[in-house]
């Protein structure tokens, strides 16, 4: 599958849309939004006009099947990835997913098998793998500047946010039906997919999950250890109703550890017996262009290949469902 230029259509232009990603399609090279949808007209319109899109729509078959467009990225909650997925795969065009993949593991399997079987690629928005502060880190990793890898840690909780308080009218990321779960699905899935990117898949994981603070019905603590494919550990936990945010992850070698932060800005730290060593990034003004330049030059036939894809993606939702199992099965 090749295009000498890629047609975008969007189903979905919240808030992740209007910086993030969406105007990063139109900055690109042989790359065009040509057209997005939401269920609200008027919203779906306000956008296209404001991103100089030329169609919009107000139901995702008509754009899915508008023959104008040659990509649909689907930029909605999780709970309707694979129902759109599957659609763009029949209709026989690549898909660009957001993130978490979908509910969980099983939806996944769908999607890459409906996506296999109609022979369209299909690609995750775990962006982190193509920007230039974890390609640096992953060079680290394979010079052995650390030696040789035993484990990694990951600690990272966070106030409680203001958008949780009101159990009336909770946002979609903390309503399991439409996320998978609770905030751990929407912030841990960049952190735990960003490990598999450095080390490698994992391939055992267990954990705890339970809901502390009672503001919502998904889990809103998450502890777990994990194995990796390649025999390095992991242990990880996640808060979401701390008294401060704290966002450390670290990568013990035989030689030394290199510590970064999945979601700030902080220097990515090297330290071995020399000393300690830092290098900074700036962050992105479009956090996907990255990763959507790598998706883009693979379909008009360039070199690059995307590093983010349905298998990878779905690898990150199976080791989120081992970690809350228990959670869930209560």
């Amino acid at each position: 599958m090749k295009f000498e230029k890629v047609r975008w259509g969007m189903i979905g232009c919240g808030n992740v849309t209007e910086v993030k990603s969406g105007p990063a399609f139109q900055k690109i090279k042989n790359s065009e939004l040509v057209a997005v949808m939401r269920r609200t007209g008027e919203l779906a319109e306000d956008y296209a006009k404001r991103h100089h899109v030329s169609k919009w729509y107000d139901d995702a078959d008509a754009l899915i099947n508008d023959p104008n467009v040659d990509a649909v990225y689907i930029a909605t909650p999780p709970g309707s990835h694979k129902e759109y997925t599957l659609k763009a795969a029949k209709a026989g065009k690549p898909v660009y997913v957001e993130k978490p993949m979908a509910l969980n593991w099983a939806e996944c399997n769908d999607m890459i098998v409906a996506c296999k079987e109609a022979r369209v690629p299909l690609y995750v928005a775990y962006y982190r793998r193509a920007q230039p502060r974890f390609i640096k880190i992953r060079e680290l990793v394979e010079s052995k500047i650390i030696g040789d890898i035993r484990f990694v840690s990951t600690t990272q909780y966070q106030k409680a946010r203001e958008d949780v308080m009101n159990p009336e009218n909770l946002p979609w990321r903390v309503q399991p039906e439409l996320s998978g779960g609770g905030l751990f699905f929407d912030l841990a899935s960049h952190t735990l997919d960003i490990l598999d990117f450095l080390l490698g898949p994992i391939k055992e994981a267990n954990g705890i999950a339970s809901n502390q603070a009672g503001l919502y019905r998904a889990e809103d603590i998450v502890t777990g250890t994990y194995q990796f494919e390649s025999g390095i550990h992991g242990i990880g936990s996640w808060c979401f109703s701390a008294f401060e945010n704290v966002d450390v992850n670290e990568i013990i070698g035989s030689k030394g550890k290199i510590t970064f932060s999945t979601f700030g800005d902080d220097p990515v730290i090297l330290t071995t017996a020399d000393g300690k060593k830092d290098w900074s990034f700036e962050r992105p003004q479009h956090v996907h262009q990255p990763l959507l330049e790598t998706i883009v030059d693979e379909l008009t036939g360039g070199n690059r290949q995307c590093p983010s894809t349905g298998v990878t993606g779905a690898s990150t939702n199976w080791v989120m469902g081992e970690l809350v199992k228990g959670q869930k099965n209560k």
